[in-house]
């Protein structure tokens, strides 16, 4: 019986690195039939510039992650299963790197229902491991965990249609920083093309002496439940038909004070300006005498426009908030379409609020728009010396009273008191985007819309959870003699029971005991919190995401501006010079996956030239459809709570060939770049951005009109002397075969080995 073997290294990594890619899978077709017998193991051939293998043979079926965090020490149990889709049969050889400190507990490798044990590598060992693999390979993607421990395991001939099931455990200690303490699961794949999952989970369960404060994942949008009484919480994520996107990131916080605060920061280097993130969390939970007393003002869209399904929606959403007010709150109903009508002249108790649903329930959508009359009316009753939120519904455009938008704005300017706070819901295409939007600006609330098939009832009553119970208001921040600039958001929001405040923003020099002081309003009261020894840390390091949180918000505060402020020149330069460093693609910046050459001079000014004419759109499109997608992603990017994804393009299609290679439709090598697939034009490696132009990945601050780089061959002796000089060169190489990265002023360019 004849037999195909080939060699397959698996390598995944599961703690402890910046880099982004840690599951790597290097593949190579096998060989041609063997015609002696036995037949002998076969490793792969150097790869060929432009070949492309096929990754879909090897299926993984599930990949499992259970992680419990008691009192500061991790426990990660992985399980993971693949199998054998291809023809032939696979051998091949599992490397696990480790992070530091790790202690593997258990690492199990089943071949029908019986274990097999694996030993631990060093650091030499290791390093000596995936240096051959890249040069047997010509795969840079190992080249990031030089310098760590592994585990290896000669696994496995996998027939075809067979499975092998992985179970790995290891324990750590996770520190806590600046009062933060961070896990990670990187599971973001750098090997052949992205692979797809089958069933992919993640769940994290921690408990410990202290309650909890700040929970916050900067990668993956995470459901949280904590326990009863605050010293623990679960997370995680499951998806099925999973793509990698990313490493699995988690913080949280050990709660101290009342009002919680957390420092992280980064800086690329010493002299560069620091980017920081401030997590403020008040108690999740408070006694209801400690609750803020509120008035709020529901000011509903009864026009003919809203009649139906949205009218109904309405209703619910109104009800909704009104059968929610504390105790001690008070309230308001405002119908508004030609003219506007209250419920009371008065501010009433919230035994009242049955009435008023039933008021509301009693009338129907008929009438024109009188936007302005409402909101006046509403801003009549405002009082002084009580928190009031302002929660604004409408379908369409001012139709009755006051049209013009400006002058609505001014009008409600006029009116307002500063202890008022708006909260706008567009519902549908129809509405005056510029105006909602201005009024969240001006009223130091927050916006949503309604989209088609979207319910209105479901957006409110999640925006009221929120808001229901507020802890500080008027907020404000003292850093000291810190010199912060473009922080976000720039109009700091009150504070409300259970609710994370997430600040971004920049600073220039550096403190390690810098203290900083909040301040506000409860109940009428000035109250202060001073939280010391802050470390705005000096030197280069720390959380790289930062700097692409920081960019997401600002790029979303100068669209924003652009489109309230109409467009100039500053603006346009400022948004395209940020998505090409920090590689943020948004609808309006797409200019750095489509110009071929944008990190030249040309380049650059082709793609401000084209993003001018989208702002131009952006300024004059107030309505319809496309205005309140644009009006929609702003507020998004405004609001991210994490960095913009990096986008994802459909990899080639690909057939088998004889003796199961793959190959493209089209055998020229178009889609085809260093054995990999080019399922994405980006890449982020901490802090720096790569896009693929031609077949190399280049730095975006990499300027080839004024840059000359030091060039080193791929694979050459000088390649890894240089690795082996400078390492933090490895996590940048690792990117792919031809590399440009600029670090310290230097340019290196990797080039094709002869």
């Amino acid at each position: 019986m004849k037999h195909i073997k080939y060699l397959i290294a698996f390598v995944f990594l599961l703690i402890g690195v910046t880099a982004a890619s840690a599951q790597v899978i290097i593949e190579c077709p096998p060989p041609p039939p063997c015609t002696a017998a036995p037949c002998p193991l076969i490793d792969c051939p150097p790869r060929q510039p432009g070949v492309f293998t096929d990754p879909s043979w090897l299926k993984v079926d599930y990949h499992r992650v259970d992680v419990t965090i008691e009192n500061q020490i991790a426990a990660t149990h992985v399980d993971m299963q693949f199998t054998n889709q291809g023809e032939a049969l696979a051998e091949g050889t599992f490397i696990f790197p480790l992070p530091q400190g790790a202690a593997v507990d258990q690492l199990t490798m089943w071949i029908d229902g019986q274990p097999i044990e694996a030993k631990i590598l060093d650091k030499d060992e290791a390093r000596g491991i995936y240096n051959e693999i890249v040069r047997q390979y010509r795969d840079p993607a190992l080249l990031e965990y030089v310098g760590m421990n592994a585990v290896q395991a000669n696994v496995f001939p996998i027939p075809p249609g067979d499975s092998r099931r992985i179970e790995i455990q290891y324990s750590q200690i996770l520190e806590v920083d600046n009062g933060l303490i961070n896990y990670v699961y990187p599971i973001n794949n750098a090997g052949i093309g992205q692979r797809m999952i089958e069933e992919m989970s993640i769940a994290v369960n921690v408990s410990g002496n202290d309650p909890i404060s700040s929970i916050y994942s900067p990668s993956h949008n995470v459901a949280i439940t904590r326990t009863d009484d605050d010293r623990g919480f679960r997370t995680g994520f499951e998806s099925n038909n999973f793509v990698v996107d990313g490493d699995f990131s988690l913080f949280y916080g050990i709660s101290s004070d009342t009002i919680n605060v957390n420092l992280l920061t980064y800086r690329e280097s010493a002299t560069d300006d620091g980017f920081f993130m401030l997590l403020v969390q008040p108690p999740v939970t408070i006694p209801d005498d400690q609750i803020i007393a509120k008035d709020v003002i529901v000011v509903l869209d009864q026009s003919g426009s809203m009649s139906g399904d949205k009218w109904e929606q309405a209703r619910e959403a109104a009800t909704t908030v009104l059968r929610a007010l504390n105790a001690e709150d008070r309230f308001n109903v405002i119908l508004f379409s030609t003219g506007w009508r209250v419920f009371s002249n008065e501010m009433e108790a919230p035994g009242q609020a049955e009435s008023a649903i039933n008021w509301i329930r009693g009338q129907e959508a008929v009438g024109g728009t009188d936007i302005n009359g409402a909101l006046t009316t509403a801003l009549d009753m405002v009082e002084s010396d009580r928190p009031t939120t302002v929660l604004f519904m409408t379908d369409g455009l001012a139709t009755e009273g006051e049209v013009e938008t400006q002058n609505i704005l001014k009008n409600l300017e006029a009116a307002a008191k500063p202890n008022v706070r708006i909260f706008t819901f567009g519902v549908g295409d129809d509405v005056d985007t510029f105006l909602l939007d201005a009024v969240v600006q001006d009223f130091r609330g927050t916006g949503s819309y309604v989209r088609p098939g979207e319910r209105i009832d479901e957006k409110v009553a999640s925006l009221y959870s929120k808001i229901s119970a507020p802890v500080m208001t008027d907020i404000a921040l003292d850093f000291g003699g810190m010199q912060i600039d473009w922080m976000y958001p720039s109009q700091l929001p009150d504070l409300f029971a259970g609710e994370q405040l997430t600040l971004v923003g920049r600073y220039r020099q550096s403190n390690e005991n810098t203290a900083i002081t909040l301040r506000g309003s409860v109940n009428g009261d000035e109250q202060s919190f001073i939280y010391s020894n802050l470390d705005f840390q000096a030197q280069a390091g720390g959380e790289p995401f930062i700097s692409r949180l920081w960019a997401t918000r600002r790029i979303g505060d100068l669209l924003n501006s652009i489109r309230l402020q109409g467009e100039n020149q500053e603006l346009i330069d400022s948004v395209v010079n940020l998505s090409v460093r920090y590689g943020i693609i948004t609808p309006y910046t797409s200019f750095l996956i489509e110009e071929d050459d944008i990190l030249s001079q040309a380049g650059r000014d082709r793609a401000v030239s084209e993003f001018a004419q989208e702002a131009q759109g952006l300024a004059s499109n107030s309505t319809g459809s496309s205005a309140v997608a644009a009006a929609d992603a702003t507020i998004n990017l405004q609001a991210a709570q994490a960095p913009m994804p990096q986008p994802t393009m459909t990899p080639p299609t690909m057939t088998a060939g004889s003796g199961g290679e793959a190959m493209t439709d089209d055998e020229s090598e178009e889609g085809r770049l260093d054995g990999r697939s080019n399922t994405n034009p980006i890449q982020t490696v901490n802090d720096k951005t790569f896009i693929l132009q031609g077949d190399v990945w280049t730095d975006t601050s990499f300027t080839p009109d004024t840059m000359e780089t030091q060039k080193i061959e791929f694979l050459s002796d000088a390649y890894f002397q240089l690795l082996e000089d400078k390492p933090e060169l490895s996590d940048y190489f690792a990117v792919g075969e031809r590399v440009i990265v600029v670090v310290e002023g230097v340019a290196y360019e990797i080039t094709s080995a002869a």
